[in-house]
């Protein structure tokens, strides 16, 4: 207790005031100041949004973040290490969703700005987390690319851009980001073939359970987008649910889409497909192949046509949709989209926008059994 006073007493002599109001995807009407430069993000990889706006020194506003990007995206927090080591120093919080956020720490470090998932809203509603945080002069802001990505990734890169003091800049990712996706669903408009079934496995591997998928957003809607159709879209009521292997089997998906990332620091001993920045494909495709030998899936076509593939499960957290899409279009619409390709588009991306050079790994098809 005696910390927190002291923290408070150094908030409230070294807190700025407020000098403009903005609206996040919560639907809460926030006071914050002209540009916030102290920021703790509720996410590390939040910074996927934050490098895309202060490329040249995308951690000079971070006082603390998350523990879970090296975690969750080990080949990312990699190579953004590799070019900037200082983040190996910076502070780390567990994460408000589960109540393990340690506001006394916040304090300490004076931050201007905590940036919250609205996922982790209940979780901080029910702890009074916020209260806790605007009582000494700190703005709670909630953004949002995982719950409902479709609706809110827009709003949470301009919201980014009012944060900052950048609205042309948040103008300016969210022009590329339309004009990607406008190029899968402009043609899309006057296609009348058929719409393969798609079946994605979200997480494939990481548990031995099958099998976790979306319901009609997140990878749901992208795959809507992109000229399919997500065998879960009436089975998930939500964005996340379960599918047994049952209904998998029943459902004889053209299309399996298994999401994947480098989990080493989460499940070591996990199946899962390591794809993302720099990933072994190789590697990536053996366990791919892997994971298509399980009940669910091993005596459908999709494990030996040709027609599974693996992709980077952190396009489902992140501003980048618009890559996935364009993939899912390429797999599901091969001539249709013949002159489309996703590693350019990335490419392009991070060339206009992000800090770091592009990698390629970020997807991989299992090629079909010969004979």
């Amino acid at each position: 207790m005696k910390k927190w006073m002291l923290a408070l007493g150094l908030l409230c002599l070294t807190g700025t005031a407020a000098a403009k109001t903005i609206t996040d995807v919560a639907g809460r009407q926030v006071e914050v100041a002209t540009e916030s430069k102290r920021i703790i993000l509720g996410e590390g990889r939040q910074i996927y949004l934050l490098a895309a706006f202060d490329t040249e020194a995308p951690f000079q506003r971070v006082v603390g973040w998350r523990d879970d990007f090296h975690k969750a995206d080990w080949d990312g927090y990699q190579a953004y290490e590799k070019r900037y080591p200082q983040i190996k120093a910076l502070p780390t919080f567990g994460g408000a969703k589960d109540g393990t956020f340690n506001v006394e720490q916040a304090l300490t470090l004076k931050p201007d700005l905590v940036l919250m998932n609205l996922e982790s809203k209940a979780a901080t509603d029910e702890g009074k987390l916020i209260e806790k945080l605007q009582a000494v002069g700190i703005p709670v802001v909630f953004i949002d690319f995982r719950e409902a990505p479709m609706v809110n990734a827009e709003k949470s890169i301009r919201i980014m851009g009012e944060l900052l003091n950048k609205p042309a800049r948040a103008q300016e990712i969210i022009d590329f980001r339309q004009q990607q996706i406008e190029r899968v669903t402009a043609r899309l408009r006057d296609f009348h073939g058929a719409r393969p079934t798609v079946m994605i496995d979200r997480a494939g591997g990481y548990t031995d359970e099958c099998c976790m998928s979306f319901g009609n957003e997140n990878f749901g809607q992208m795959v809507e987008l992109a000229g399919g159709q997500n065998i879960a879209r009436d089975l998930i009521p939500g964005t996340f649910g379960t599918l047994n292997p049952e209904q998998i089997i029943a459902s004889r998906p053209d299309v399996v889409v298994v999401t994947g990332a480098n989990w080493k620091n989460y499940n070591t001993v996990g199946k899962w497909v390591g794809v993302g920045p720099g990933a072994d494909v190789s590697e990536a495709r053996k366990r791919l192949q892997q994971l298509m030998m399980r009940d669910a899936f091993k005596t459908l076509p999709v494990a030996h046509n040709g027609h599974a593939h693996a992709i980077w499960h952190q396009f489902y957290d992140s501003p980048y949709q618009f890559v996935a899409i364009q993939a899912l279009a390429k797999w599901l619409h091969p001539d249709l989209f013949a002159d489309i390709d996703p590693d350019a588009t990335f490419r392009e991306f991070h060339q206009k926008f992000l800090p770091l050079p592009y990698q390629p790994g970020y997807w991989v098809t299992l090629p079909a059994d010969k004979g």
